[in-house]
């Protein structure tokens, strides 16, 4: 999947600069390689002399000189990542965006690692990304322009001195969210899911035993969800792309890819003209409802104080996938191209079901009166259910 088979203009990061640490290779230098089809300049933070200096060298030959270049860079080393920051802003006078791409992967079962590995996990996995913030994060907010990615993954077994530090690292950008609300600096936290790179490859032959199986079963069990490194590294630039639509959220490289190849600042996906009168007039009545709920909905969050009021709209974007504001936007469009005979767009409403399910669950772990709880329940549950049959119906 290249960068540019995607529904994203190729100058779309023109003028831009980016880091990406860990870039010598796999994920980290395929996504260096989709931002420079975008237009961006990037800047390779990798540790290792001779894979920095060879994808500096290989995204000259495809882009030109000065498009790419390579910084040496420690980011468990303060110095190093101050380093890193004053050499880009000498080179390129600015930096617009930070992917946190680079990793360790230890393995083993919690308690058989020894204490320097989970020191030494911290340092790339938590400590980096940190420092990376502290170097990076003050010039975006003096411009208020900027994007700052974590990279998160998914938890298993014999993988806990790198998982925890993931986790720890998706939490971070959730922290981030908050305290850049109100600016266009964004926070987000992409997953590149599970992508057969060179790193992977070693994990699985220590891995794969320890799940009783051959690193090849290993490979097969997960090849159905399988990204390349150029399908995964795509997402990354993607997602920086559409850093606005993706602001506090936790996504996957496969939710950026489809959001940028479905439609560039547009919504998800059309829909049929075909329909029947019959279903047409259904979605209409839905769709009538779920907007005049979330109008409601949006109305009543704004008596709130200022702080509860924050959460509750941050916890929305995260979950629904958009704002409320621009949910409101989408549905007003769907009614409105509802009425008429022609075809469609339709938004992405498992999200904004899926967000009434989770409202469900918090009042579940808040409310002690059973009396309340009940009646919250119900009347979240009919909200999930409109939009759920809206989806369905379209």
């Amino acid at each position: 999947m290249q960068i540019s088979r995607l529904g994203l203009r190729d100058d779309s990061l023109k003028g831009e600069t980016v880091v990406v640490t860990g870039s010598g290779g796999g994920i980290g230098f395929e996504a260096a390689r989709s931002l420079a089809r975008l237009g961006a300049c990037v800047v390779i933070a990798e540790i290792d002399p001779d894979t920095g200096s060879r994808a500096e060298e290989a995204l000259a030959g495809e882009f030109g000189d000065g498009r790419a270049r390579f910084i040496r860079t420690d980011v468990g080393d303060e110095t190093s990542v101050e380093r890193l920051r004053d050499e880009a802003f000498g080179l390129f006078g600015k930096v617009d965006a930070v992917i946190n791409n680079a990793t360790i992967v230890p393995v083993g079962k919690v308690e058989e690692l020894p204490i320097e590995e989970w020191d030494r996990s911290y340092r790339v996995n938590l400590r980096g990304p940190v420092l990376m913030a502290k170097a990076f994060l003050p010039a975006m907010v003096a411009r208020d322009h900027g994007v700052f990615v974590c990279v998160s993954s998914v938890g298993a077994a014999f993988l806990g001195c790198y998982e925890a530090f993931k986790t720890a690292q998706a939490q971070l950008a959730g922290t981030l969210d908050a305290e850049l609300e109100g600016s266009r600096v964004v926070a987000l936290t992409i997953g590149p899911g599970f992508v057969p790179t060179e790193t992977l490859r070693k994990c699985a032959e220590v891995l794969a035993p320890r799940m009783g199986m051959s690193v090849e079963a290993f490979f097969e069990l997960n090849k159905d969800a399988a990204l390349t490194p150029e399908e995964a590294g795509a997402g990354f630039a993607a997602a920086i792309a559409l850093a606005d639509r993706f602001r506090g959220q936790e996504i996957s490289s496969i939710q950026a890819l489809r959001a940028a190849d479905l439609s560039f600042g547009s919504r998800e996906s059309e829909g049929a003209a075909g329909i029947g009168a019959e279903s047409r007039a259904k979605a209409l009545t839905l769709c009538s409802a779920t907007l005049k709920t979330l109008r409601e909905q949006s109305e009543g969050w704004r008596t709130r104080s200022v702080f509860e009021r924050q959460w509750v709209l941050r916890d929305f974007r995260k979950t629904a996938g958009m704002s409320v504001e621009e949910w409101i936007s989408a549905l007003g469009s769907l009614e409105a191209e509802l009425r008429g005979e022609g075809a469609f767009h339709r938004p992405p409403l498992e999200r904004l079901a899926g967000y009434y399910e989770h409202l469900a669950e918090l009042a579940k772990g808040y409310e002690k009166d059973p009396t309340r709880l009940e009646e919250s329940l119900r009347s979240v549950y009919a909200m999930r259910d409109e939009a759920a049959g809206l989806a369905k119906a379209i």
